[in-house]
Order: C-alpha cells, then structure tokens, then sequence
C-alpha cells in the first residue's frame, strides 16, 4: 500500500465516523423535537461515534464496500424511536427518517463551500482544489491548505456516498421508512424481514446499481468545484 493510499484511507475513515455521528444525530434530534425523546435520553444526540458504531454497517460492510469499489458506505446502530410517542406518527416518522440523509447534504454542502474558500483564497489553493476536482490524487501539493483540502474533499464524497445510500427504500435503510408507509401490513412485514438479504445482495451482487445512483451527484459537486 502506497503512502498516498493509506493517508486516503484514513481520511475516508475519519470522514465516515463524522457522517454517521452526524446522521444518527440528526435522527436522535428530529425524533425528540416530533416527540419521542427516546434517542436523546440514551445519548444519541452526540457527535462521539462510540455511541453509532454498529459491527455489521459501521465496521464489516464499510471495509468490504471500500474494497469492492473504493467508497465507504453503510450505516451506524439504528436510532431507537417509539413511534408510540409521535404526535403525527406517520409524518414525523418519516421526518424523523430523512432527517439523517439530509443532514449529511448539509455537511457535504458545508465541506464544498470552505473548499470554495480555499480555491478562492490562493493560487496554490485554486491549484489543490481543481487537482481534487479530478479526483484525490489530483491534489499532491506542498501547500499547507492541500491536507485541510484533501479531508474536506473527502468529507464531502463521503457525506453524499452516505446520503444517497440510505436513501435507497430497501430495509433497514432511511428510504424505506417513506415506502413502508404505503404498504399493506402482509406486504410490509415480509418487506421488513427480506430487507437485509436485499440489502446486501444489492451491496456485493449488483455495485455498478450503486455507482449509478451515487455517481450523479458527487460528480455534480465535483463539476461545481471546478468552478471556483
């Protein structure tokens, strides 16, 4: 492994933690403001990632995905709620739901607007942010901005990886708590019971079906960069 791959890696790792803890907050939060304070008492509204991880999605399926096709994907320790405590139980379930993905644009979105500021700020940073722009190797440099600008490149590409993923409607992902609601209960319960096998069959059998939904908009905010 190249030094260049290992500093990637590690960068992708810290970013990921950030985006889950910020996701499973998000969720934790939404949840205690429509009425169930669930989350929140059991500490979830918290950036400390110890209290997320989860063995199969925060561990086991991030490093398999990075090995498949190079971007980490997956999901933290479910967020408990009690729709029982919800003063709209089908809406704020669903708020509740996309609070996560949503909070995760927000950070992506946060992370391409300082990198704006670097490109903005310097020649040598304008340089760092096109070369990543193209992707991360495309930003070897000097400069005391192009680590600032490779963790925040990376923590953009990882925060739309994680949203557009769990937006997908496949259980126990984010999405499917919008088409749950439309279905029957016989259909919801086997829907709910197939939804991991799906899952991962989606994850290991079929990746390029990945790539086509997440693609789109990371190469948008990467063509965005290129504006700067």
């Amino acid at each position: 492994m190249t030094q260049q791959a290992a500093v990637q890696i590690f960068y992708q790792m810290i970013a990921f933690l950030f985006a889950i803890s910020v996701h499973e907050s998000a969720h934790a939060w939404t949840a205690s403001r429509c009425g169930d304070p669930t989350a929140r008492m059991l500490g979830r509204v918290s950036l400390n990632p110890i209290r997320h991880i989860d063995l199969l999605g925060t561990i086991i399926l991030p490093l398999l995905a990075a090995y498949k096709f190079q971007g980490l994907i997956g999901w933290a320790k479910p967020t408990p709620v009690d729709p029982r405590n919800f003063r709209h139980p089908v809406m704020d379930d669903i708020l509740t739901s996309v609070a996560g993905p949503v909070s995760n644009f927000v950070v992506a979105t946060g992370a391409f607007l300082l990198l704006g500021g670097i490109s903005l700020s310097s020649t040598s940073g304008h340089g760092i942010v096109i070369g990543l722009s193209g992707g991360f190797s495309g930003a070897a440099s000097d400069s005391m901005w192009a680590p600032v600008a490779m963790l925040l490149y990376t923590l953009m590409v990882i925060n739309i990886w994680l949203a557009v993923f769990n937006l997908i409607p496949v259980p126990p992902l984010d999405g499917s708590h919008v088409l749950r609601h439309f279905l029957s209960d016989s259909v919801r319960t086997m829907y709910d019971r197939i939804g991991i096998f799906a899952l991962l069959a989606l994850v290991f059998l079929a990746p390029g079906f990945l790539n086509v939904l997440i693609d789109p908009p990371v190469n948008f905010y990467r063509l965005m960069l290129g504006k700067f």
